[in-house]
């Protein structure tokens, strides 16, 4: 018999309460699938074959699937590249190179929140928080203290460590790490608020992830970015695993700046472009400490050549070096997709998708609690990912998952970390998942 549950979700196009009735059966899976609206753009992207079928891929939190489309866009590059040489920087070329960050700035802004003066796509991750805490990281005798999350992701961790020490601070002092109470394994977000107030003029930074890695957890962005501002801090957030994920809006919350990587669910392709964001009220102020390259020189005086840097108004300004055009052809061949469909329609089908599968997974552990889901029950607290946290037998349950063709993630000591992406999962992929999960469970 199948068991049905109702579940209440937000949608965020129209913020209505809806009421969802899940029932775990393979006929119901497939009727979600067949009245999805977005279910044919799981086509234009290649699934990887584990045993000579399609896997049941659940990492786009780590690497998105690649779309179809883009072998052309970076053929076409190739091509004028073959034909032109160095003449395709500037004529002959549907897309000159020398304005190719330009091409990918409206949707930038539409998935971020911002204005495209406000965006521009440009070298890793980790270079830009750099850049970023070159300028918006100035500590002074009294007002020096950074607020992040305990647990970030290492490049956060490490760029913290030595920024720190490169102002000559100790680590232990200036960086405050928020961890959740005893017992807990997400953060409050009144404990969060609470610790910005405390610290107040003592701090100079608040700079968080805007979807923990390890949990799933999407911080409140707007409420910290309010109370921070309130204290005297400026506030940034690494968006690696927001990005793509949830609807931002970083201008009307006045975020005064962020970062993100294009490869997790942005799908553009392993270890490629990042991109920033600076909000416009510093667009034009050139008293900002900043590690300047030439690309980031004002574009009209660019190519004379003069000492005497003069940055572009907006995140054009923050530039480094001329845009790898190769990389960012399958950057703009994701963004196309994205174009199309919009981050509400994604996150109207996620909400529903993660929904499906935490009552698939919730039903599996029972009231044995043989692993419970970490990350935050609240749809609106959250993104794609689920973070599976195992109280036993963990590595062996995911090894065998892995056998059977989930891709998935394994992240130590013991969750099992699981993204199923609107773009190209379906809910039959989630059905299958729960299914592996259950037989693995009762053969251990």
């Amino acid at each position: 018999m199948a068991i049905k549950v109702r579940r209440k979700y937000a949608w965020p196009e129209s913020n209505k309460l809806v009421l969802m009735n899940f029932e775990n059966s393979l006929s119901f899976a497939r009727a979600l699938d067949a009245a999805d609206p977005l279910r044919s753009y799981r086509d234009r992207f290649h699934i990887p074959q584990v045993n000579g079928k399609d896997s049941y891929y659940f990492t786009g939190n780590s690497l998105g699937l690649q779309p179809k489309s883009v072998r052309g866009f970076i053929e076409e590059e190739l091509k004028g590249w073959e034909t032109l040489g160095v003449e395709g920087h500037f004529e002959g070329h549907t897309k000159p190179w020398a304005h190719y960050h330009k091409f990918s700035k409206e949707a930038l802004a539409k998935i971020v929140g911002a204005k495209p003066l406000e965006v521009v796509s440009m070298n890793n991750l980790t270079v830009n928080l750099h850049l970023l805490m070159a300028s918006f990281y100035q500590p002074t005798a009294s007002r020096y203290k950074i607020i992040c999350e305990a647990g970030a992701f290492p490049s956060d961790q490490y760029m913290f460590e030595t920024q720190l020490k490169f102002h000559g601070l100790n680590p232990d002092e200036a960086l405050i790490e928020l961890t959740p109470r005893g017992g807990e394994h997400i953060l409050r977000t009144e404990d969060i608020l609470a610790e910005i107030k405390s610290t107040g003029d003592e701090l100079a930074l608040v700079l968080i992830g805007g979807v923990q890695y390890y949990t799933g957890q999407f911080f409140d962005l707007e409420s910290i970015t309010t109370v921070g501002h309130e204290v005297g801090a400026l506030v940034g957030f690494d968006l690696a695993h927001a990005f793509g994920n949830l609807p931002l809006s970083l201008h009307d919350w006045g975020v005064d700046f962020a970062t993100w990587c294009s490869y997790k669910y942005l799908n553009s392709g392993p270890g490629n472009v990042s991109g920033i964001f600076v909000n416009e009220r510093f667009a034009h102020d050139d008293s900002l400490n900043r590690f300047a390259g030439w690309w980031g020189h004002n574009e009209s005086e660019r190519f004379q050549m003069k000492k005497g840097f003069k940055p572009m108004p907006g995140a054009d300004g923050w530039q480094l070096s001329n845009v790898n055009v190769l990389s960012t052809a399958a950057h703009l061949a994701s963004l196309e997709i994205f174009n199309e469909v919009g981050m509400e329609a994604l996150r109207s089908k996620s909400l529903k998708l993660t929904g499906f599968m935490e009552f698939l997974v919730n039903q599996l552990s029972g009231e044995d609690q043989i692993f419970e889901i970490i990350t935050p029950s609240n749809p609106e607290e959250r993104g794609c990912q689920l973070s599976i946290f195992c109280h036993k037998n963990g590595k062996q349950l995911f090894d065998a998952l892995t056998k059977d063709g989930v891709i998935a993630d394994w992240r130590e000591p013991n969750v099992i970390r699981v993204a199923p992406v609107p773009l190209y999962n379906t809910f039959e992929d989630v059905f299958h998942f729960a299914r592996l999960l259950r037989e693995h469970l009762e053969k251990m």
